[in-house]
């Protein structure tokens, strides 16, 4: 078990490196903001902690998109580089170091890392297939490939199949190749690659997984992988955009074409090898720029354990759902080959959504991260939605609507509603803070905000940090109602004093406990109450210092967000979507559905099956007697049903698609004589039945009764 934070060790939050091959949307900042979230929180409660990320610079799809542009790939991707540094600061995201892949520091550690491999013997040369472009005459690398995914079905690149069961590929493995250089069927050639054999890390792996902390689905997701048979990760690729592989007389640098390699003294790394190994290098140049007796990078990253017993660095890694497998075995897999620190947590967030439906960057279906700042708004407002619009493993709706009622209710009908009258009242009557004591009810709600602000924090809810405040804001609109002060200062002017002392007091804690999620807000507000200095430099005890006795009238906090603003920004956006390509279409082809016009199907097999083996599935009526969601699992949820001479539990993909409350007593079909399996650590018998990608559920017109055969 780790120690509660804040510890005695530095600490270290990383975000998924964003990759440099075009424009941010907000849907990408939901990472970026909750790290910054979490890493403001931890300095609150006194843990030492740098905030590092940097550019993803290399890849086939940066190459890809620089021939097509005309320019070679280190001056496309520095384009994104430069364009992200200027990007996060806007969004009140700041990182204590932004680097890149491609810089010096990054070169030589990464470099660093795969020596230590070699050295160790996990590294083993193969020959494997490789796609290859005939015409083109060259090796076709990751995104250079395109296909289907041997394990879905589903369409897919060359190194992940990212619409499908979300795996990831190794070179050679997907079928039916199609080359993105010319479009023409790929075909595959033998050449030698290395691997990183993943099973000298099995034994390690499974102990690793057992001390992870963080979100459930990126504990319990790896399990499959790491249980089953780990397959050696190719980390070498056929051309020259990357980090050279150290073996033979390879250059220092990294190679800056977009050509495919001719020689295994030609190969580069993965890119999947020198991006996470940022995360080192990125604090690395930190703990060089203010010193190691302000930050010691070593203390964090370099294992202070032994093979028995290994330590865990205070390292917390927050991504999105669908690189869990990279951050949970490859990862770990890599730092322990070279003698690194293990993470101590992996935070996995779920997608965001634009108002309802996935966004289409295609067809500019996205409310880019510069519409955001041309709008006007304060980044605050996009920083408290996106963190608190619904748990952090969950998918989360953005739309402009939806922000503008989280805002209009939370945060200026609580949150500043309550710090703005309190302190006006207070400044008009008494010309600051009132000479009095806080009360004990007001003093223990707040420390029960500030115990509930650790618990977040431990508990790696990034949503918590942002409710705390408005909790007790909430508290505070009720307390100052409750007693009236502006009917007391007549009648009773110290007890008047007293509500408002404790109302100031509130206000401050507000401020403190507020920063994290709402940093610029929470600066405005630590200057209406008069404070010196800045509240980014406040600890979380402040929260029940003493105000400063003489202050300003304040001004509100927030403003309303009228319908006008709203409509406007809806009407720039789906002006925008027309001029991409025509009419806003629904991504699952649902609104021609509703239309009545034909909606594509799959085609019919035409591999047919025999009436005797038809017979051999069991299908059953059954019904529905419990539904619950599956904590951690994206779309997963847990029945129990009745087949009649038995209740079964089984798990199935419709958490997101139907209202579980609901479920019960409805009769459904079910296949009861499949092989049992196991989804997210628990067990399903059975399986229902549905149709299409809404999981339209297959029940009986009659009156079955549960057990009933299906023929």
């Amino acid at each position: 078990m780790h120690e509660e934070f804040p510890t005695d060790e530095p600490a270290v939050v990383t975000c998924g490196l964003p990759y440099a091959n075009g424009d941010l949307h907000v849907g990408h900042l939901r990472t970026y903001v909750s790290g910054d979230a979490l890493s403001r929180a931890l300095e609150r409660v006194g843990q030492d902690v740098a905030f590092v990320c940097g550019s993803d610079m290399h890849g086939t799809p940066i190459a890809v998109n620089a021939a097509e542009e005309g320019v070679d790939p280190e001056t496309y991707a520095f384009e994104y580089h430069e364009q992200y540094e200027e990007t996060f600061p806007k969004f009140n995201v700041e990182f204590d170091n932004y680097g890149h892949t491609h810089d010096e520091t990054n070169t030589e550690l990464t470099r660093e890392f795969v020596r230590s491999w070699i050295d160790g013997d996990h590294v083993v040369e193969k020959e494997i297939e490789v796609a290859w472009d005939a015409e083109a005459d060259q090796p076709l690398p990751d995104r250079f490939v395109e296909g289907t995914c041997p394990y879905c079905g589903e369409y897919a690149r060359g190194d992940e199949c990212d619409e499908g069961c979300q795996r990831h590929l190794e070179p050679g493995e997907i079928e039916d190749p199609v080359s993105t250089i010319t479009g023409n069927p790929a075909e595959y050639r033998t050449r030698p690659h290395k691997f990183l054999r993943l099973a000298d890390f099995q034994e390690y792996l499974a102990g690793f997984i057992d001390r992870l902390e963080g979100t459930e689905n990126a504990k319990n997701q790896p399990r499959e992988w790491i249980e089953g048979e780990l397959q050696d990760l190719c980390i070498t690729r056929d051309m020259d955009w990357g980090i050279d592989y150290p073996g033979g007389e390879a250059s220092e640098t990294p190679r800056e074409g977009g050509e495919a390699a001719e020689s295994e003294e030609d190969l580069v790394l993965y890119v999947w090898v020198d991006a996470p190994i940022e995360y080192v290098s990125s604090t690395k140049q930190y703990s060089e720029r203010v010193g190691a007796d302000q930050f010691d990078w070593e203390a964090v990253w370099k294992n202070r354990g032994t093979d028995e017993e290994p330590d865990g660095g205070e390292i917390i890694h927050i991504i999105g759902h669908d690189i869990i497998q990279h951050h949970t075995v490859f990862w770990p897999a890599m730092l322990r080959g070279a003698g690194y620190n293990e993470p101590r947590a992996v935070m996995a967030c779920g997608f965001v959504n634009l108002d309802g439906d996935a966004f289409s960057t295609s067809r500019n279906r996205a409310v880019w991260a510069d519409d955001y700042v041309a709008s006007g708004l304060h980044p605050d407002l996009y920083r408290y939605h996106i963190v608190t619009g619904s748990e952090f493993v969950a998918d989360v709706d953005f739309s402009w609507d939806g922000l503008a009622e989280r805002v209009n209710s939370e945060l200026v009908g609580t949150l500043g509603n309550f710090c703005y009258r309190s302190l006006l009242f207070a400044e008009r009557n008494y010309g600051g803070t009132p000479d009095a004591a806080v009360s004990d009810e007001v003093r223990e709600e707040i420390e029960a905000a500030m115990d509930d602000f650790r618990a977040a924090i431990n508990d790696y809810r990034v949503r918590g940090l942002g409710q705390v405040p408005v909790e007790l804001a909430r508290f505070g609109n009720e307390y100052i109602q409750r007693h009236e002060p502006w009917k007391l200062t007549d009648d009773d002017p110290e007890a008047a004093a007293q509500v408002i002392r404790d109302c100031v007091q509130i206000s401050k804690a507000l401020a403190v406990l507020m920063e994290p999620v709402l940093p610029g807000k929470a600066e405005e507000l630590w200057d209406q109450i008069g404070e010196a200095g800045s509240v980014h430099d406040a600890s979380l005890e402040e929260a029940l210092a003493a105000p400063p006795a003489e202050f300003d009238e304040p001004e509100e906090l927030f403003d309303k967000l009228e319908d006008e603003t709203v409509a406007e920004l809806n009407e720039q956006l789906q002006t925008r979507i027309e001029a991409a390509g025509g009419d806003e279409e629904s991504e699952s082809d649902e609104d021609e559905a509703d239309d009545g016009e034909d909606v594509d199907v799959a085609p019919i097999a035409d591999e047919r099956v025999s009436f005797e083996q038809f017979k051999q599935l069991d299908l059953r009526v059954a019904e529905v007697l419990e539904a619950e969601p599956i904590e951690g699992a994206d779309d997963l949820a847990r029945l129990v049903v009745d087949v009649g001479v038995e209740t079964r539990q089984i798990v199935a993909g419709i958490k997101q698609l139907h209202d579980l409350e609901e479920l019960p007593g409805t009769r459904i079909v079910v296949v009861a004589n499949l092989e049992k399996s196991e989804l997210f650590g628990v067990e399903s018998d059975g399986m229902l039945l549905a149709a299409g990608e809404e999981a339209d559920l297959l029940t009986t017109v009659g009156d079955a009764d549960p057990g009933t055969k299906v023929q």
